[in-house]
């Protein structure tokens, strides 16, 4: 039976572990909340451990009083734990009053890493540099620290890693980084987590990291994280909302709006489009699925029915959107026009590869060997772009 005391040292309530386990059941059981005692509004330990949180202005936080009493009589004494499983807005309000710093040491197991990504958002709103201090599998901050002693375990905190560092890695580890539409999934939700850091430094040094780590320019990313940040939070990742509304889909960027008019309405065009190896440049654009769509398509640009054929397998948003490119005056020289603008999309993809190439060599855990591979795939994607600007036959001159 552990006393639960304010930040004053008195006892406003009591948090009991249940003798015999009940499934679903917690393994501690608190006292019910009153005016004095709110769950979500205490730190346990507080009493005893402010004065070691000022004076080092970091806070190691750990999931259970257990592991809390084992560090503090280790002589670890900046610690506190939260009341449940994770940080509330209420809790990381007062821990800042102390500190600036958190690292989180929480289990290995699943419920540790889902405590600690709940834990980030009540952080980060009260800008709190976080770190994690990963447990080994089967062990946690009391076992820990009675198996390896104090300066084991303070070394362990010491290399505790960026909060992002470590869910960078987590959230990339089992998705095929190879396939466009897992890559973009992960952006997509990647991007919504960075949308709720508040510092504009923090978020920006997270966002290279990410760019880095996906192979996608900072600017893309940083584009879809400003749409996140923008997005009402009940829309977010809701992809019906447009057509519950009624409203079109979002036009993609202007040359692959081009694109598709001139393959929905040109068989010339739609023709040169397949003929080049536009699965390859198209999925590294992220814009590109509606035009990817169209030319996996087997309609005829001159047939009604194999066209309406190919619009019922659209989503309403994406229909209105093809419907209102139907409608859109075609320019006479078709042929030209999707020369030129292809040229375009196919600078933009080297660009892109050139600007995430430049970004990863700068990347401090390369090895000598990834870094020259880098400076090669520079040099070659630098002679690729002068190439591709070079005026027809300039290059036979």
């Amino acid at each position: 039976m552990f006393p639960i005391c304010n930040d004053v040292g008195e006892v406003i309530a009591f948090s009991g572990r249940l003798l015999q386990d009940e499934q679903g059941a917690a393994k501690y059981l608190n006292s019910p909340e009153t005016a004095l005692f709110r769950k979500g509004g205490v730190l346990f330990g507080l009493d005893k451990t402010k004065r070691a949180l000022i004076e080092v202005s970091c806070a190691v936080v750990c999931e259970g009083q257990l592991d809390l009493i084992s560090l503090f009589e280790a002589g670890i004494t900046n610690v506190v734990a939260p009341q449940g499983t994770a940080f509330t807005e209420s809790q990381a309000r007062i821990l800042k009053r102390f500190v600036n710093e958190v690292v989180l040491c929480f289990d290995a197991d699943t419920s540790g890493q889902k405590a600690a990504e709940r834990s980030l958002d009540a952080l980060l709103q009260n800008d709190l540099i976080v770190r994690v201090a990963e447990m080994p599998m089967g062990e946690d901050p009391d076992s820990l620290v009675r198996r390896e002693g104090k300066e084991a375990f303070e070394k362990r905190i010491g290399k505790a890693r960026d909060f992002f560092d470590y869910w960078i890695e987590r959230e990339t580890a089992n998705v095929d980084l190879a396939s466009f539409g897992a890559k973009m999934q992960l952006a997509r939700r990647l991007a919504e987590t960075v949308s709720r850091v508040r510092d504009p430094l923090m978020r920006g040094e997270v966002m290279n990291k990410i760019s880095a780590r996906l192979g996608v320019t900072a600017q893309d990313f940083q584009a879809l994280v400003a749409r996140q940040r923008s997005a009402p939070f009940s829309a977010r990742g809701d992809s019906s909302v447009s057509d519950r509304t009624g409203a079109s889909a979002p036009a993609p960027r202007h040359d692959i709006s081009m694109l598709c008019i001139l393959a929905l309405r040109d068989e010339t065009a739609r023709d040169f489009l397949r003929q080049q190896n536009w699965t390859e440049i198209l999925a590294q654009m992220p814009d590109a699925d509606i035009l990817m769509r169209i030319l996996e398509s087997d309609f005829r640009a001159g047939d009604a029915a194999s066209l309406n054929a190919f619009m019922v397998t659209l989503s309403p948003a994406d229909e209105r959107l093809v419907s209102s490119w139907l409608l859109q005056r075609m320019p006479p020289n078709a042929g030209a026009m999707v020369e030129e603008w292809w040229l375009g999309i196919r600078q933009a993809v080297l660009r892109r590869q050139l600007s995430v190439a430049t970004n990863q060599i700068k990347l401090s855990e390369l090895s000598t060997g990834d870094i020259i591979n880098l400076q090669k795939q520079i040099l070659d994607l630098q002679e690729q772009l002068h190439e591709l600007s070079q005026p027809a036959g300039a290059a036979d001159n």
